[in-house]
């Protein structure tokens, strides 16, 4: 399913209402904003996945830690 022209203009066309003409653009400029803080969000993330990347060529310790349980019924 795929949205045609005619869809994309009812949307703008009730955007346009909702919104209108005087506050369409500070809304389009928030939400570039926003955008530009998603990318930018994702570039910093890029180092920490190389770092993550890195630290697992180290191998893990000598095992798994054995837990003692204490296998007496109190009554």
């Amino acid at each position: 399913m795929s949205i045609g022209i005619w869809q994309v203009v009812l949307i703008l066309l009730i955007v346009l209402i909702i919104f209108g003409a005087g506050k369409l653009p500070r809304v389009m400029g928030d939400v570039a904003k926003g955008v530009r803080n998603f990318k930018s969000g994702l570039k910093e993330d890029e180092p920490e996945d190389e770092a993550k990347v890195l630290r697992s060529d180290i191998p893990p310790a000598a095992g798994p830690a054995k837990v003692e349980r204490d296998e007496t019924v109190k009554s």
